[in-house]
């Protein structure tokens, strides 16, 4: 029996939570300020959705908007707020002004994780050098997911790019999961599977009202049948953007 591919919805409070939880959601990422593009959200919030929900979470490290890692004692004190809340999943990912990885800033944020698993988000679509961040992170410890579009304008220009790097795993910093995520529709996800990638994210592609309506259970269904190849993507209406 293959594997499931796995589904990764954003989710900014306990409601959006309990419905991705019963569409199908596999984990969640839990933000705030999406008009920021994701913040850490409240240490109430994440101890709320970890009571409601008993599927996987990782939480945001992230201050402010860009990718600047800020004020490193305030982050180190969230790290231990979030973890004390019930976190033991995170997202984070640091780049210098030149758009290098900041891995002065990883690597002390990763050392307080101790070694909880953890996320580099889409700032890796913005780097000057994919590969030499992939190979400077290679082995820094609990890192086993790469969110990514490919590409910083998302998934329609990216797919080159997160095909070729799939096709690389198992050389020095590819041996992470390529989580799939940024600008993604249901028709890109056929031929991502066909390829072998078997992990997705959502944010907007989860909520038809927009980033002020909240997750809809039915629209994360939607996106695990056809990611469960239960669906005929010659249907209409399977288009919907992630725009998170």
């Amino acid at each position: 029996m293959s594997k499931r591919a796995v589904l990764e919805v954003i989710a900014l409070d306990i409601e959006d939570a309990v419905a991705a939880q019963a569409g199908g959601a596999d984990r969640l990422e839990l933000v705030t300020e999406m008009a920021a593009d994701g913040l850490t959200p409240s240490a109430a919030t994440v101890a709320g959705i970890r009571a409601a929900v008993d599927i996987d979470l990782r939480v945001m490290l992230r201050l402010a908007d860009g990718f600047a890692a800020g004020d490193m004692a305030r982050l180190l004190r969230v790290v231990e707020e979030m973890r004390a809340a019930g976190a033991d999943q995170f997202v984070l990912g640091f780049l210098d002004a030149d758009g290098g990885v900041d891995l002065a800033a990883v690597e002390r944020v990763a050392g307080a994780l101790e070694g909880c698993r953890w996320t580099f988000h889409r700032a890796i679509d913005r780097a000057a050098d994919r590969d030499a961040l992939r190979k400077q992170l290679a082995d820094l410890p609990g890192l086993d997911t790469y969110l990514t579009a490919g590409a910083a304008t998302g998934v329609d220009e990216g797919l080159p790019t997160l095909l070729a790097e799939y096709g690389r795993r198992g050389e020095p910093g590819y041996g992470q999961t390529v989580l799939v995520g940024g600008g993604l529709r249901l028709d890109h996800v056929p031929p991502l599977l066909a390829a072998g990638l078997d992990a997705f994210h959502i944010g907007g592609a989860a909520r038809p009202q927009g980033w002020h309506g909240p997750v809809l259970e039915g629209a994360v269904k939607e996106w695990r049948r056809v990611l469960d190849g239960a669906v005929d993507q010659s249907r209409p209406g399977l288009t919907g953007a992630d725009l998170g």
